[in-house]
């Protein structure tokens, strides 16, 4: 198929990502630039550090190669995933022949689209052709036909991305951090004691170490936001269906696909290929253009001046949010006003709905569990196990009254946002928490989610929401910032975290301590 005839230009990628595109002989070592002690300071890096809009320009320019990239990406990973246990499936020798591949259009001058050769990884619930989408669990038979690719898959081999391998989730992404009986626990970046969240914890642990800096996760209540915030990276949930998934979630629409990246611009370009829709996903949105996907970079350096930003530090339930986050998320707002933004502390004005979520949830979970034999059944995480018990006690009457209250709150947050541009919230009310094994605790609606009180309303309202960092703990642990559009303003949403982070770069961990 050929590349989306909107992609953005090299130029474009080139001016948006500071460095040269010009073509030329093959340079010596390069530079990047960490954020340190409130200044930019310059450091040697290898390419395994590098943005993917960064990779991009050194292809064009000759600096470095898609089959160096990726070599230095499976070094990264042959060093840190047994530390980190991010990855449950990797395929070099793939990921080696995709990248010479690639190699040989940049060198004739014909790359795919402007992350042809880019390494990358996919949550391993979405299906990935000639590789085993084992879910995180014991009860999927690796031996079975692997011969269809996800619609996200298929945008981004169709892009030359290079597939590196698939990430860690909990079993069938059933929760907020990534341990299960299948992968064990997969561990922060920032300190491997702590949980990088979940359920894309997997992927968001690779990104922020620089096992590729693009993953593809899942968000059914928080997953792909809640590590991104725990891991320090950028997260974006995208409105619902603007990704194309399938086979559609088990959990409903409560399930969205997006990206975790480096920075914004990457996220833009990602969403650039992904979104073009897929008629095995009869929830998709229709076309964004005639010719099938917007392209993201448009508009993503114009600003925020002007804007309408509803500031909720509690979405006016969640009292428990510790001084850190408060403080840090507080101070963002700040920062977002300075940029010309116009904030005013609102809260959107609706109960907890984390009742309409765990219930939708656990009926999923039930749902899923009665596909299962009972020998499946005995293999299963405890978490799983504890989600499907509650879910059967729900009638047929309770789940009705759950999607009534659901469309309650879709309607009311569309109203909302007719009168501001974005909310803003902190991500997830604390920091990351120790990284544990499946089963370590009772499972309950409490549990499983009342720590993050900020997520899983607009997964049932299907808003775009990203986040992306905004202070450190004094133990030095990550904390996010969440922006929320309305619904279809997920260019609106990227425009305002780019802004955003164009103050307040985001940082890497030191990987060294690990």
């Amino acid at each position: 198929m050929p590349a989306n005839p909107t992609r953005p230009s090299l130029a474009a990628v080139a001016a948006s990502s500071g460095a040269a595109a010009t073509a030329g002989p093959r340079k010596g070592p390069t530079t990047t630039t960490s954020f340190v002690g409130g200044e930019l300071r310059p450091r040697a890096t290898d390419l395994a550090d590098f943005t993917a809009a960064d990779l991009v320009v050194l292809y064009h320019s000759r600096s470095a190669s898609p089959v160096e990239a990726t070599r230095a990406v499976l070094a990264r990973i042959d060093r840190l995933n047994p530390r980190l246990n991010t990855f449950c499936h990797l395929d070099p020798e793939s990921a080696l022949a995709a990248a010479q591949a690639s190699e040989e259009r940049w060198m004739r001058g014909e790359p795919l689209s402007v992350l042809d050769g880019v390494p990358a990884s996919i949550k391993d619930l979405v299906l990935t052709k000639g590789w085993p989408t084992l879910r995180g669990s014991h009860t999927v038979d690796p031996k079975q036909p692997w011969d269809v690719d996800a619609p996200v898959t298929a945008r981004l081999r169709e892009g030359g991305v290079v597939l590196v391998g698939k990430t860690t989730t909990p079993e069938f992404g059933c929760k907020g951090e990534t341990n299960s009986p299948k992968t064990g626990i997969t561990r922060n970046p920032w300190n491997r004691l702590k949980s990088p969240g979940g359920s894309s914890g997997g992927s968001a642990a690779a990104v922020a170490s620089g096992m590729a800096p693009l993953s593809i996760g899942t968000d059914g209540a928080g997953s792909v936001r809640i590590p991104a915030s725990f891991c320090g990276n950028f997260g974006l949930k995208p409105s619902f269906g603007r990704v194309p998934a399938y086979p559609l979630s088990p959990f409903g629409t409560v399930a969205h696909l997006g990206p975790h990246t480096m920075n914004v611009r990457d996220a833009a370009l990602v969403m650039s290929l992904i979104t073009r829709p897929d008629a095995r996903d009869w929830t998709s949105l229709p076309p964004e253009t005639p010719h099938g996907a917007h392209d993201y970079s448009v508009g993503l350096e114009d600003g925020i001046r002007g804007l309408r930003v509803a500031w909720s530090p509690t979405l006016g339930y969640a009292m428990a949010v510790p001084p850190a986050v408060a403080e840090a998320c507080a101070a963002a707002v700040q920062r977002l006003a300075e940029l010309g933004a116009i904030v005013e502390q609102v809260d959107p004005g609706f109960e907890d709905p984390l009742d309409i979520t765990t219930g939708l949830w656990f009926v999923g979970s039930w749902t899923l569990w009665n596909t299962l034999s009972r020998e499946q059944q005995a293999k299963t995480d405890p978490d799983f196990a504890a989600e499907a018990a509650l879910g059967s006690k729900f009638s047929a009457l309770d789940i009705q009254r759950l999607h009534l209250r659901r469309g309650a709150l879709g309607s009311h947050m569309r109203q909302f946002m007719q009168q501001w541009d974005l909310l803003v919230t902190p991500t997830v009310a604390v920091p990351a928490f120790d990284a544990k094994p499946a089963g370590h605790q009772d499972m309950d609606p409490k549990t499983m989610l009342g720590w993050t009180p900020f997520s899983y309303p607009f997964n049932l309202t299907q808003q775009p929401a990203c986040t992306l960092p905004c202070g450190l703990t004094s133990e030095g642990l990550p904390i996010g910032i969440q922006f929320v559009g309305p619904m279809f303003g997920d260019a609106l949403v990227l425009r305002a975290a780019r802004a955003f982070e164009s103050v307040m770069p985001i940082l890497r961990p030191d990987l060294a301590r690990l």
